[in-house]
């Protein structure tokens, strides 16, 4: 129910371009999280600009693929503060681009840092306090909370 609630409202609020598939949102405490589909999207397009999380699953009703979902939606600012887009696929029928390049098993998810390069590969869900230690301890996040300290 609140995974069709979260797609009305987001259909609601990203207009056109979210009904005709090319980007979706995950809505919790009024902050978005980017969320898109695999067939849509490139690797390259984010390159230096974002972090991604790849959520694979064999179908969206997987109960792990679900899990990992809300453990997202639960706490949001959390991704947006480490500027992450979270990619989805869940058709392995018809292989994105980026399914054929990280190759997953089932479910999984793949943590991708700015310049390019896999941080973190897991088999099952994982919550986003776990995540955002993985990130933080990247040396691009450690140089993001350094500059980010010499601004203020």
């Amino acid at each position: 129910m609140k995974l069709i609630f979260v797609a009305i409202l987001a259909v609601i609020l990203g207009g056109p371009a979210v009904s005709q598939g090319l980007q979706t949102a995950v809505i919790a405490d009024e902050l978005v999280l980017d969320v898109r589909q695999a067939s849509d999207v490139t690797l390259e397009q984010f390159l230096w600009k974002n972090r991604l999380i790849v959520v694979f699953a064999d179908n969206a009703l997987n109960p792990a693929f679900r899990t990992q979902m809300d453990l997202f939606n639960a706490r949001v600012g959390a991704l947006l503060e480490r500027d992450v887009v979270v990619i989805t696929d869940t058709d392995p029928a018809t292989p994105s681009d980026i399914r054929i390049a990280l190759r997953p098993r089932g479910f999984g998810f793949v943590l991708i840092d700015k310049d390019g390069v896999i941080k973190l590969r897991k088999p099952s869900p994982w919550d986003v306090r776990e995540i955002s230690r993985s990130i933080d301890k990247t040396p691009l996040r450690q140089q993001e909370v350094r500059d980010a300290r010499e601004l203020q």
